[in-house]
């Protein structure tokens, strides 16, 4: 984690470089006079509380113990977890929430590491422990804790999400410490039991894994029939990444729904409303999925719930389905977007750019990367 490895704390004294972390970065000076929950947050401002969660970090023997590498990743995440507070903070009759900070950090730390250059694997775990950072307080109230706490363990670590937990509570002036510290023991004990607290929970196959995640209520050791017979590939990214020609590349010959190709031959701009391109797609989905026949299905497809709308139709016809991702860096997507015969406005890439969700493994049968620098 190049960005991070100059700032996050080290041997010999562990100190926090809080005044050149301010200096780096505009998203951390925001953090400045945002107001939190006296009852939770009685430290002050969340700059305040970030300051004290890294300090706390930089004193964990579990924090001290990581590889230099890890280390600059974990600090990366307790640095940004409460990144999104300042745009979801609201003050209603005297009462101070921040509801949605953390899926709203989520998106906003993966479009500021990716800005930075950071590596996809990289960044996708600091986004993963952002997005999950307060399950460990309440783990035992949910009914979906398999499946977050199965998702940490593929995307990042459950490991760093306790060590991530206990800074955030210790970065805190509350009389409820050392109970939400209790909490975060019993989410720590519950993914040991469930094999994935230091690993990646295991999965009888790549459909076995699948299956689980669109319907959890199933055993997860269960290794569920591979009914499959025919792949749907449905591309991921933002526009300008390459999704055309990794298609052209690679799956030639086969069916390709383009939204692109829809939108142009309906007359309809990329900044109107995309229902009826879609469900012109998705017409033409049913026709091949009945034939059991391959496809490809491009489109941006940034955000799960756009995935899922295909994915949930393929899986339902018993196709296996492949993610393809496609990323490039903000430079590159511009030059060539400018050298398009259509350029898609910048405004609709920025708007793209900030609902991003990247693809990963508990959404399909397989998810692969494809990254171009230039």
């Amino acid at each position: 984690m190049p960005t991070f490895d100059a700032l996050a704390p080290r041997s010999p004294d562990w100190s926090v470089p809080w005044d050149d972390i301010n200096a780096a970065y505009d998203w951390v000076r925001a953090l400045k006079d945002v107001p939190q929950d006296p009852q939770h947050h009685g430290e002050g401002d969340v700059a305040t509380h970030t300051r004290l969660a890294l300090e706390a970090l930089a004193g964990s023997a579990g924090y001290r113990d990581l590889p230099d590498t890890e280390r600059s990743r974990l600090f990366a995440a307790v640095l940004m977890h409460d990144v999104a507070k300042p745009f979801t903070t609201q003050e209603t009759e005297g009462r101070i929430t921040a509801h949605g900070h953390s899926r709203g950090g989520d998106l906003l730390a993966r479009r500021v590491l990716w800005e930075l250059g950071a590596d996809p694997i990289e960044r996708e775990h600091i986004c993963t422990l952002i997005r999950h950072h307060q399950v460990p307080f309440w783990a035992l109230e949910r009914d979906d804790l398999d499946a977050i706490a199965f998702r940490v363990s593929l995307l990042a670590r459950n490991e760093d999400l306790v060590e991530l937990a206990r800074a955030d509570i210790r970065g805190r002036v509350c009389d409820d410490v050392e109970a939400l510290l209790d909490n975060v023991d019993l989410y720590a004990q519950w993914c040991a039991d469930r094999g994935c607290l230091g690993r990646p929970r295991n999965f009888a196959t790549d459909h076995a894994r699948f299956a689980w995640f669109r319907h959890p209520a199933r055993d997860p050791d269960y290794a569920a029939y591979d009914d499959t017979t025919f792949t749907v590939t449905v591309m991921s990214g933002l526009p300008a990444t390459g999704k055309d020609t990794w298609i052209t590349g690679h799956r030639g010959g086969q069916q390709v729904i383009s939204l692109d190709g829809i939108r142009d031959r309906m007359g309809v701009a990329p900044t109107a409303d995309q229902a009826p391109v879609i469900a012109a797609a998705r017409d033409q989905a049913r026709t091949l999925l009945r034939a059991k026949e391959p496809f490809i299905w491009n489109g941006t497809n940034i955000t799960r719930q756009m995935r899922q709308r295909i994915i949930g139709l393929c899986a339902d016809y018993g196709a296996r389905v492949e993610i393809i991702a496609t990323e490039a860096p903000r430079a590159a997507i511009s030059a060539r977007n400018r050298g398009r015969p259509a350029p898609v406005p910048e405004s609709v890439i920025d708007r793209l750019v900030r609902r991003w969700e990247a693809p990963d493994v508990t959404e399909a049968h397989q998810v692969t990367l494809v990254a171009t620098l230039s």
